[in-house]
């Protein structure tokens, strides 16, 4: 190896990392005990010794440059392995700790991920899990997230991924709805009847037709993005949802409707960035989650 390449500062790479994680300099300053001029400074020095932009400035924030992109990942394994190198120094590099960023569906992480992540806790409590439940994809390469749990397969060169077990998703209504409507593939009033929908509705309807349940716009009178939200009204009585089975059939305050079709099947990924395969921390998160959601 030639020393003689390697021309930048540690501590500048560092601050580049910090504030790549943290999304502003102010943030960034913040994490290090720093003053924001002073991370400003050791950031725009290590562009110097490199001789590359890093960060372009979005709004009041940071967004890394395609360069940066690159050389954040090489600098994650940078600090990585300083972490170890220090864990080794002080007879602890059997301990596994750090932040990981957890990314999946409202609804896998209300109401399946806490009964999983409870037991690898105990498991690791060195290692702090952030957990971003949201029905849009988070974007790992960017880092937004460390692992996603996500219903389609990425197609990044950067991303790895591994197909969990599928789930399966019914329709769901509370007793009290029912009881005052026909529920049924043939009733006479088919449009009295109300879906809870997301704001893409159209493709629920074509997979309702699909199965020959004669749904259309007029069916859904209440359109709500977030699934939490549109489940407690399911089970307060406002019309029929969709839920995963897994969730739904052990839920006492509703009752399963269209029982003789077909479920929605939707396929599940486990993904995290290539970095997985040098970050034990990372891997050890995806290894307990790819395990239990096989099940």
């Amino acid at each position: 190896m030639d020393w003689r390449s390697v021309n930048f500062d540690w501590n500048h790479a560092r601050s580049f990392l910090v504030t790549a994680r943290e999304g502003s300099l102010s943030a960034g300053a913040r994490a290090l005990g720093l003053t924001q001029p002073t991370l400003g400074r050791q950031v725009a020095s290590l562009e110097a010794e490199l001789g590359v932009a890093l960060f372009e400035r979005v709004g009041r924030g940071l967004s890394l440059t395609p360069t940066g992109l690159k050389l954040v990942e090489h600098v994650e394994a940078m600090s990585e392995a300083a972490n170890l190198f220090s864990l080794a120094a002080s007879g602890q590099s059997d301990s596994i700790e750090g932040n990981v960023v957890i990314s999946a569906s409202e609804a896998t992480s209300a109401f399946i991920l806490p009964q999983i992540l409870l037991p690898f806790r105990a498991l690791h409590p060195g290692i702090s899990l952030q957990l971003l439940a949201s029905n849009a994809a988070s974007d790992l390469t960017r880092r937004e997230a460390d692992i996603a749990i996500r219903g389609f397969r990425p197609h990044q060169p950067d991303l790895i991924a591994r197909r969990i077990k599928d789930m399966e998703f019914g329709f769901y209504a509370s007793p009290s709805y029912l009881a005052g409507v026909d529920c049924s593939v043939n009733a006479t009033d088919f449009n009295s009847l109300s879906f809870l929908g997301f704001d893409h509705t159209d493709m629920m309807i074509n997979e309702l037709n699909k199965r020959e349940i004669p749904a259309t716009d007029k069916n859904f009178s209440i359109v709500c993005e977030n699934h939490l939200v549109q489940w407690e009204m399911v089970k307060m009585g406002f019309g029929i949802g969709i839920m995963a089975t897994s969730v739904g059939d052990n839920e006492p305050c509703v009752t399963r409707v269209f029982k003789d079709i077909a479920p929605f099947v939707g396929e599940q990924w486990l993904v995290a960035h290539r970095e997985l395969r040098s970050n034990r921390r990372i891997r050890a998160v995806y290894d307990f989650l790819a395990h239990k959601l096989a099940r």
